[in-house]
């Protein structure tokens, strides 16, 4: 019996044969541990996901394990595309690299699946050198300035910018009321991190008739 299952699971396995499948696995394997190594180290604690970078690395596995089923089969693949096109994801990408990494393990799992080990090994190498050099790069935060003042407080406030940050806050909302009035800047990071614009915001609550200055990062890597 145990003759004959085995018999059975060595002679159905497609055009590859079981030494050549667990040679496409052990390949996905180290490939797929680089992609997590290169994961890990090219993104801040603030936007790791750990359970994002295993999934990467099943990713690799997974596409390995479809390429050996098709192999050269067109009538399989074509079955194969038909079945995962009804699957629709609806998982949001918080970083705009998440695409990237995705697609490389894709690629990677691809070629793995067809024992073409050099482009993997190579490709990915060279990625992984790539995004070690620039994968970490910080993003440059946009910030919202929003002040609420009296209507005679405006020009102070208005003054009061235009000398912080060298007239270059850029004013993306002025809502005037009844003796009141809102302001809405937009400031870069650097502009922040300037020395004239160290304490801005202390020297406009210093001003009279200004209620409140509140700061609201926007970070298009981090949504909800």
């Amino acid at each position: 019996m145990n003759q004959d299952l085995l018999y059975y699971i060595t002679n159905h396995a497609g055009s590859l044969s079981v030494q050549e499948i667990i040679v496409n696995f052990l390949a996905a394997l180290g490939v797929g541990f680089i992609i997590f190594l290169s994961y890990r180290f090219s993104h801040s604690s603030a936007v790791y996901s750990s359970r994002f970078n295993v999934s990467l690395w099943m990713l690799t596995m997974v596409t390995t394990m479809v390429m050996c089923v098709i192999g050269n089969n067109i009538a399989l693949s074509l079955g194969m595309v038909g079945a995962l096109s009804i699957v629709r994801f609806r998982t949001a990408v918080k970083d705009a690299r998440d695409t990237a990494y995705i697609f490389w393990c894709v690629a990677a799992g691809v070629c793995c699946g067809v024992s073409d080990f050099m482009i993997a090994i190579l490709g990915s190498t060279i990625l992984f050198i790539l995004m070690l050099i620039i994968g970490n790069t910080m993003p440059n935060n946009r910030f919202l300035l929003v002040i609420h003042c009296g209507t005679s407080a405006s020009a102070q406030v208005e003054q009061s910018l235009e000398t912080a940050f060298e007239g270059k806050a850029r004013l993306c909302a002025k809502n005037a009321a009844r003796g009141n009035v809102e302001y809405i800047y937009e400031l870069t990071e650097k502009q922040i991190k300037k020395k004239n614009g160290a304490d801005f915001t202390g020297k406009l609550l210093a001003l009279e008739e200004v209620y409140d200055v509140n700061l609201v990062a926007q970070n298009d890597e981090i949504t909800a």
